[in-house]
């Protein structure tokens, strides 16, 4: 359990909501202080007021009615439930009538304002003297005192422990508030961490899984559409995306010992061949070249392997500038025109000028020129009077680069445009063909790298390769 709620405590949302509760109460503390101390002033201005207001009214009653009818106004008032302090006594100090039994001697000897503790006279007592026990209620007096016309002495006051009871009460709802959104918080804050712990639990549950070699695991989404739910979203788009690298891996490796499995072979039969003692000279020099010539399909099958390798990797810094894109598209079909013409074809070049763009001029110019070679190598003529042509297009539209590479001949089936990017992958009609297959390959692995694709239309007849590219 403790090591459960010390689990909770290292939490962000444990420690988040403690420092909330924390900043809450230390504003909340500064919040009454401030609400305490104005509501103090406030009533003590009014309590201030209200004894001046009181004094003016008595001071007229007794210059205009006499000191009687000052007396009996003043009795009428310390007669009323209240805070009010009401003294009016002779010159000489002794009380006529009001609701305080004693004054200090200081409040009738100089007029002004004082404050002092007191015995409150009950409602109801003919004379302070005379009250029954228990004794009078003690009480906190702000008094303001003056002689009036007749020379009696009067003294109007309010009791201020009420207001200090007021100010108790304020600070005794605060603290329960205070207490309650505390436990409240607490409550809430461990709450909130057990869902979260739940949630990283079933990340860690997953990733678990998939290090111990299911890759087809994935992080559980809810549908509440938060924060994890997103993370989850771009946790599993990468784990599709690790997934389908290493479903990749599996395949290339696989394909590679089944490809080069039968050009080794025949270099060991050929180099076997030759050390034979039974072979002659011109034996021997065929075996050398056909090793030669079965070595460099391997270096161009690995050279290719590692294109790929490097563009799916991604460029490195400094790899990417700013090229021209007709010009590479001129040269690789100014380059190709005179190979095609000794092949009986026909290679058009419909490049539009001044086409820039940020890229790999490299990789460009390897994936146009992998294209027109694909598009020579396996041409076949659709009739006898038919001839080969070859298209090479480069255009910009809507802020797209288009490289296009379009022949007439027999075509690539729908079904299988998707599958011949795949490496290593060769259709039937063209195995008779040299090549690794892997050409097409890198052109759809350098298309990916510059954030473009590449795809394979249907030209009516033959097929139009199309690298699309944004500008």
């Amino acid at each position: 359990m403790t090591n459960r709620f010390a689990q909770l405590w290292r939490t962000t949302t444990v420690r988040l909501t403690a420092i909330f509760v924390l900043i809450f109460v230390v504003f909340s503390v500064l919040l009454l202080a401030v609400i305490s101390y104005q509501s103090s002033i406030q009533i003590q201005r009014q309590q201030a007021a209200d004894i001046d207001r009181e004094i003016r009214q008595i001071t007229k009653i007794d210059e205009r009615q006499g000191f009687r009818a000052s007396i009996i106004a003043v009795e009428r008032l310390s007669r009323q439930p209240g805070p009010g302090i009401y003294f009016i006594g002779d010159p000489t100090g002794q009380l006529i009538v009001g609701n305080v039994t004693t004054l200090p001697p200081e409040v009738l000897l100089e007029p002004g304002s004082y404050t002092f503790n007191y015995d409150r006279q009950r409602p109801g007592d003919p004379d302070s003297t005379d009250a029954p026990e228990p004794p009078p209620p003690q009480g906190n007096a702000m008094v303001r005192s003056v002689v009036l016309s007749s020379g009696l002495h009067l003294v109007v006051g309010r009791d201020v422990v009420e207001r200090r009871g007021f100010t108790a009460i304020i600070l005794q709802s605060f603290l329960y508030g205070v207490g309650g959104i505390v436990l409240l918080s607490i409550i809430a804050g461990l709450i909130n961490s057990r869902r979260v712990l739940a949630r990283i639990d079933s990340i860690n549950v997953t990733a678990n899984k998939i290090m111990s070699g299911n890759l087809s695991e994935r992080i559980p989404i809810t549908q509440r559409n938060d924060e994890f739910d997103g993370l989850a979203t771009s946790l599993n788009a990468m784990l599709d995306r690790i997934e389908q690298l290493m479903q990749g891996l599996k395949e290339v490796t696989d394909n590679v010992a089944h490809d080069l499995k039968t050009p080794l072979t025949r270099l060991r039969n050929q180099a076997e061949s030759a050390l034979r003692d039974s072979a002659h000279e011109e034996d021997r020099r065929k075996a050398l070249e056909t090793t030669i010539s079965e070595s460099d399909k391997l270096i161009r099958t690995f050279n290719a392997l590692l294109m790929i390798a490097r563009a799916e990797a991604g460029a490195p810094s400094g790899a990417f500038a700013d090229i021209d894109v007709s010009a590479i598209a001129a040269d690789v079909a100014e380059l190709y025109a005179p190979v095609a013409e000794e092949e009986g074809m026909e290679l058009v070049s419909e490049v539009a000028p001044g086409i820039r763009m940020r890229a790999n001029r490299e990789l460009i110019g390897q994936a146009l020129v992998n294209l027109v070679d694909n598009a020579m190598k396996y041409y076949r003529a659709n009739g006898e009077d038919s001839s080969g042509k070859i298209t090479v297009t480069a255009r910009e539209v809507g802020g797209r680069v288009l490289m296009e590479v379009a022949d007439n001949g027999p075509g690539i089936p729908a079904a299988d445009r998707s599958r011949v990017v795949e490496r290593f992958v060769r259709l039937e009609q063209s195995r008779t063909e040299p090549g690794s297959g892997l050409g097409l390959s890198l052109v759809a692995a350098v298309a990916r790298l510059h954030k473009g694709e590449f795809r394979l239309e249907d030209n009516n007849p033959g097929v139009r390769a199309v690298i699309d590219l944004p500008a």
